[in-house]
């Protein structure tokens, strides 16, 4: 049985997370640390990854609707398990990548020598 690619589900999130995040970044650095995030949760174990997936089609759905990203803030602050867990997940490994691969990035995703 094929896998549901993560990409589809979990990358629109991650690009407007780590986008207001690290608004600096450039935008194909940004995609590559969003294509990186979706490769580490096609490789989690099947389960944990089901559980990603499903919280992750719930923040897609959310942020489809007119100021989606706003509620998806609100539910992101809402002290909810495992809800609360999914944009931690995101936001670690899109950190992990950029000062992985771009060690000098700004605090605010600004590359090297860049003012």
């Amino acid at each position: 049985m094929r896998q549901v690619p993560a990409l589809p589900v979990v990358g629109s999130f991650a690009e407007r997370l780590l986008a207001d995040d690290l608004p600096d970044l450039t935008a194909e650095r940004r995609h590559e640390a969003v294509t990186f995030i979706a490769h580490r949760v096609d490789t989690l174990p099947s389960f944990t990854r089901f559980g990603v997936l499903l919280i992750g089609t719930s923040f897609r759905i959310l942020m489809a609707v007119p100021g989606g990203w706003a509620l998806s803030g609100i539910v992101m602050r809402l002290p909810l398990p495992f809800v609360g867990e999914y944009p931690r997940l995101v936001r670690s490994l899109g950190f992990a990548y950029v000062w992985e691969h771009w060690p000098s990035t700004s605090p605010t995703g600004a590359a090297a020598g860049a003012s």
